[in-house]
């Protein structure tokens, strides 16, 4: 789960990080009070979950509150890389001496820690680990050992920060280090991390990526998860406790096992090239043990997403009975007929492994309209996607 800046900035502060305080503003009006509140001129910041949005126009000095209004207004309901801007932050204007970057994250390919750090901040990184390789200093760190003092002088040292900021860079790494462990994140960054002309280092930013597998040490986390940004169907799927992930495209795909499901992704696209560009509507793993129900519940979210043309449930029966999923399938399609919702899309099902033919056969039986059993997965992709390009 991302952050937005508002949280992950009081998140730091939990931490000892010095950041800077706002007020978030959900509408025009409440962003002339917040400006009235701080004084003097303001900053007014879309708060999405993307970069970018100096660039596109989200982020606006006000010198009084009537700008901070009519800023507010422009940027709310602003979409930036398909982010659609519901809140504001308002914040002091900040003077500012020098910008630099810091951060850490999880380094998947070495399977380790990874601090990077940089005094070229205020701009994207990717730009400068592009143009300057030399400017960003990338720095391992020792899952065991973490970030003390000592870690954290030696990153600011390769970085080559000013002496006369060393200190409180070294302070900033130290905190920033205990939140990313402290929360169980994947990233924690800030850019840009400024200097100010009295010397002082402040966080004027942040960003934080929290790792959803952690939640249950964390309960308190499902408070900054913002409903009205997350995909309908993905927050049904998640109460439904379903791994769910709304994409753009014609096919609903259904599968049990992470693999099977992103192989199912890849052989639908490259199908669906034959049918217009046909392309899968989703992702939804129902897992190695899925019951009736769970089979079920998936159906009905895919079944939900207006924008699914034809159905693609894939299943190898390992953990999962091929039976069970069959089940599943006749169930669900009869639980939403009694509720008035009679299901009018062709579902393509591929059953392989376990009970296998029980798995079959039941579906023989119902002989449902909607259904159609092909043996192959690449038949069936095939199938699905020239269906769907014909619902389309």
């Amino acid at each position: 789960m991302d952050l937005y800046e508002y949280q992950a900035k009081e998140m730091f502060a939990a931490y000892g990080v010095p950041t800077q305080s706002g007020i978030v503003a959900v509408d025009p009006a409440a962003a002339r009070c917040a400006a009235e509140d701080i004084g003097g001129t303001v900053v007014v910041k879309a708060q999405v979950k993307t970069s970018g949005r100096g660039k596109a126009g989200g982020v606006k000095l006000a010198a009084d509150p009537v700008e901070a209004q009519a800023h507010a207004e422009a940027i709310l309901g602003l979409d930036i890389k398909g982010h659609i801007v519901r809140k504001v932050l308002i914040t002091g204007a900040s003077d500012i001496a020098e910008e630099y970057y810091v951060s850490f994250l999880l380094d998947r390919a070495n399977r380790n820690f990874l601090a990077m750090a940089s005094v070229e901040g205020g701009m994207d990184i990717e730009e400068v680990a592009e143009t300057k390789p030399e400017a960003l200093a990338k720095v391992a760190i020792d899952p065991i050992d973490g970030v003390d003092r000592a870690k954290a002088d030696e990153i600011v040292a390769i970085a080559k920060f000013p002496t006369d900021v060393a200190d409180q860079v070294a302070e900033v790494l130290v905190s920033l280090w205990a939140t990313f462990v402290g929360e169980d994140a994947s990233l924690v960054e800030v850019n840009p991390l400024v200097k100010t002309p009295v010397g002082d280092i402040v966080a004027l930013d942040g960003k934080v990526t929290l790792d959803d597998n952690a939640e249950f040490r964390h309960p308190l986390h499902a408070e900054l998860t913002d409903i009205h940004a997350t995909d309908e169907l993905e927050v049904v799927a998640t109460a439904k406790g379903l791994n769910y992930v709304k994409l753009q495209g014609e096919v609903g795909i259904i599968g049990n096992g992470a693999g099977l499901v992103m192989s199912t992704l890849d052989v639908v696209a490259y199908a669906g090239e034959e049918f217009g560009g046909i392309r899968p509507a989703n992702f939804l793993d129902i897992g190695g043990g899925a019951s009736a129900q769970v089979m079920a519940d998936g159906l009905e979210i895919v079944l939900g997403d207006p924008e699914v043309k034809a159905v693609f449930v894939n299943v190898f029966g390992g953990i999962t009975s091929c039976d069970a999923v069959a089940n599943g399938i006749v169930g669900a399609l009869r639980m939403l007929a009694e509720r008035d919702e009679e299901p009018t899309k062709p579902l393509v099902v591929r059953l392989d492994g376990n009970n296998a033919a029980e798995g079959r056969q039941i579906l023989d039986d119902a002989a449902h309209d909607l259904i159609e059993i092909v043996d192959t997965m690449d038949d069936a992709a095939r199938r699905v996607a020239q269906l769907a390009a014909q619902g389309a």
